[in-house]
């Protein structure tokens, strides 16, 4: 896959503290790319220097192939945008704001017309459309934000919490839109809403402090959690402290941690050890016992748990 956005080196200083601190990474088209960090990590400034709002102290952005030190009107035609708090004029109604947008873009009559229509109807504005932008929810205004950042049919997205301020609903059908425009876009969003990652990513980045520490999938960086894998098992037997020691002996398995009974019914985590796959064999020895099996889960991992741990060590350690 070819890199439709090229990020090298990228380092902001503000007086004496650096928000973003070497920071590179390509995105291909087709690729939803998750940028993930705690507040004060570098991910706004990061967006704002790939979009030109800010000039890195270094580094350099590539966008389809121009640079946006030599070409940055290039660069801005193919992006759009929705920064944090999506700026809007108050005074202005959101039809009135998108005709503007248009006319910056440079969309002339009927596709003007057609854009808007498209974009008021797939991010739901009509109801508000000759309201001033002034008297919106945030949910409305964050709306327009996303409306205004899509209506040039862009190759890039560039959203920078795009479901800030939005109910479940509305978050529902934010990540709907992002899905469909996905395979054809080059999309990068930054969130601190961890479940956004799993609903719409193909691939996540971690920031802390101004730099990467870790890029990959989702499924990958379920990999590092500790119950990456484990099983968790509800079942009936006569001797539930003789069940955990049996699973303690399967090979493979790492751990074995008592839980809350389910219902009278003895229930357990089994971690494994390392990469170990231990479902089956927890299955089978169940059948082999005599035991009533009533749950037996395979658990793909926290993503919040995992997150934690890269934020607060600074690196990735070794997946389970």
């Amino acid at each position: 896959m070819s890199s439709m956005v090229e990020i090298e080196a990228l380092t902001k200083q503000f007086g004496p503290i650096t928000a973003v601190d070497g920071v590179s990474f390509n995105v291909g088209r087709g690729e939803v790319l998750g940028f993930l960090g705690p507040n004060g990590a570098g991910k706004s400034t990061t967006m704002k220097m790939v979009t030109g709002f800010l000039t890195p102290d270094s580094g350099r952005v590539r966008v389809d192939g121009h640079d946006l030190y030599m070409h940055p009107i290039a660069v801005k035609a193919c992006i759009g945008y929705l920064p944090e708090g999506a700026p809007l004029y108050g005074d202005m109604t959101p039809l009135g704001f998108l005709n503007f947008i248009a006319d910056v873009r440079g969309l002339k009559r009927a596709q003007k017309k057609q854009r808007i229509d498209d974009v008021i109807e797939r991010v739901h504005l009509q109801e508000v459309l000759h309201q001033r932008t002034e008297t919106l929810s945030k949910g409305f205004k964050r709306r327009v934000g996303l409306a205004q950042a899509i209506l040039h049919d862009p190759d890039v997205l560039i959203l920078d919490e795009p479901t800030d301020g939005l109910d479940p609903n509305q978050k529902h059908e934010v990540r709907t839109l992002i899905q469909e425009m996905a395979e054809n876009k080059v999309i990068i969003l930054s969130t601190h809403i961890l479940e956004e990652v799993d609903a719409v990513c193909s691939r996540a980045v971690i920031i802390d402090r101004g730099k990467v520490l870790s890029d990959g999938t989702p499924e990958q960086l379920l990999a590092y959690s500790a119950d990456h894998n484990a099983v968790r098992v509800v079942l009936s037997c006569p001797d539930a402290e003789a069940a955990a020691r049996a699973f303690g002996e399967l090979d493979g398995v790492g751990a074995v941690s008592p839980l809350s009974e389910v219902q009278g019914a003895a229930a357990f985590l089994v971690r494994p050890n390392g990469a170990a796959l231990i479902a089956a064999a927890i299955g089978e020895l169940a059948r082999e016992q005599g035991w009533a099996l009533h749950q037996l889960q395979v658990m793909k991992g926290r993503l919040d748990e995992v997150f934690r741990d890269i934020t607060q060590s600074g690196n990735m350690g070794e997946p389970s």
